[in-house]
């Protein structure tokens, strides 16, 4: 594939000096890529080999970087050690927007045992794709990522607190071309770019936002598209900063704003992903009904990991074309879950992610629910036809962090599937974040209660 490298690839182009840098990454519980950049030489002579040293604390830390206490993997008590990150070569590629780079994902592994980081977002998809090998099944994969283009630029944006940015447009621009053209130069740079670093493009498309937009990548399996994802959204943030512009994938950017969505396709195929095993001759398999029950059985208690942050939960408002109720339809774009296509593409749609979420536990969750679903031949719920926000006896999304935070831990399909590790973990973590907002004094506060209470 275009973009992608091997040892032997990588040798030739740091002897030849086209390339001089290799980013070696992970991902964060938040899904931020980490890591250092190596020299190529010493990449070659030392990392590919033996892996690179990084602090345990990345594992813990919040937003701002800033080490939170109460976890057991690590703390001030342990000493915040080092982990080891192994690249795994199967993802080394050429990074065409930064000049003379290559990057290589990452798998974590504790560096005296050399056992693998079990809260480590990669490790908990992993798991997931060796459960459904070990089920016969090859999951497929493809994240639909939506974000917002400003005329700012990340300092300046910063400097005015976020506050009356100017967007990309004057109007709502979904589906229109005359209007996206204005932004062409840098949304076409990203799909070239990304073609060019082996994270294959469908399409761009302007959003139901003000200087929204879209960029659909292509489906794969479903850890190289948890990759693909997090090299996407980390470029495009890259090239909008080169650019002197600004790009957020925040869920909810303003109140009377459309969210920004991450709506993620999920289909199950043989072992040797040769066929869609979702589709029978006569439609829609037993597989496929039993994967689906199991996704909506399971959607309220796994929707932590398909919003993870405050901010998510303001996305779910009716007729914004974000789910409120967890109900499905073939080609609803009211209901939480959507059927789309037929025969080979046949997939299932969820619309709950929003485009802040750390894909390897959104895919992680949603296979493990799945696998869950045919394990027990879960059926779904019939059929929703019409508007899914209008349905009140059908079982709602989590509406806030702490609800969602309480479902996931009180999981135990959850504490099944990952482990109380990894459960007590990310439930530390929402925990936190939400503290985090409690104490403190916002705008909206200020607002309302400075001169009138």
């Amino acid at each position: 594939m275009q973009g992608m490298l091997d040892l032997a690839g990588l040798k030739r182009l740091v002897d030849e000096d086209q390339i001089d840098t290799v980013l070696v990454v992970f991902p964060d519980h938040i899904g931020r890529l980490m890591g250092k950049r190596v020299t190529g030489r010493f990449f070659l002579d030392d990392l590919a080999e033996h892996g690179m040293g990084a602090c345990n604390y990345l594992l813990t830390a919040d937003m701002a970087m800033e080490p939170l206490p109460g976890f057991a993997y690590t703390s001030w008590d342990k000493g915040y050690g080092d982990l080891l990150a192994r690249p795994d070569m199967a993802t080394l590629r050429r990074v065409p927007w930064l000049e003379k780079t290559a990057l290589v994902m990452s798998d974590l592994v504790d560096e005296q045992t050399h056992e693998p980081v079990e809260v480590s977002p990669r490790r908990i998809l992993r798991r997931q794709v060796e459960a459904a090998a070990d089920a016969g099944l090859a999951i497929m994969a493809g994240s639909e990522l939506e974000f917002y283009l400003y005329h700012e630029t990340y300092r300046s944006a910063w400097q005015k607190r976020y506050r009356d940015l100017t967007p990309s447009s004057d109007y709502i621009i979904d589906y229109h071309i005359m209007n996206p053209t204005k932004d062409e130069g840098l949304i076409r740079h990203i799909r070239n770019q990304m073609d060019a670093a082996g994270v294959p493009v469908e399409f761009s498309k302007g959003e139901w936002g003000l200087g929204q937009h879209e960029i659909n990548l292509r489906y794969a399996d479903v850890l190289e598209m948890a990759d693909r994802h997090v090299i996407y959204k980390n470029g495009a943030r890259e090239m909008a900063a080169q650019a002197e512009r600004a790009i957020s994938f925040m869920a909810k950017v303003d109140r009377k704003a459309a969210g920004s969505s991450c709506h993620v396709h999920i289909s199950a195929w043989d072992r040797d992903a040769r066929r869609n095993v979702f589709s029978a001759k006569d439609g829609p398999s037993e597989t496929f009904r039993h994967f689906l029950g199991g996704m909506m059985s399971a959607a309220a208690e796994m929707t932590l990991f398909c919003a993870p942050t405050v901010n998510a939960y303001k996305r779910f408002q009716p007729g914004s074309f974000a789910p409120t109720r967890i109900a499905w339809g073939r080609d609803n774009r009211t209901c939480g879950f959507r059927i789309v296509g037929h025969g080979a593409s046949l997939r299932i749609e969820s619309r709950i992610p929003g485009a802040d979420i750390n894909p390897y536990l959104t895919y992680a969750a949603a296979i493990a629910a799945g696998l869950n679903g045919l394990s027990r031949k879960i059926e779904p719920p019939p059929e929703l036809t019409g508007d899914a926000y209008k349905a009140d006896d059908v079982p709602q999304v989590p509406m806030t962090l702490c609800e969602a935070t309480e479902a996931f831990d009180g999981s135990a399909l959850a504490r099944s599937a990952f482990g109380d590790e990894v459960v007590d973990h990310y439930v530390r973590l929402a925990r936190l974040e939400q503290e985090a907002l409690d104490r403190e004094v916002t705008d909206w506060e200020l607002m309302r209660y400075f001169e009138r209470i």
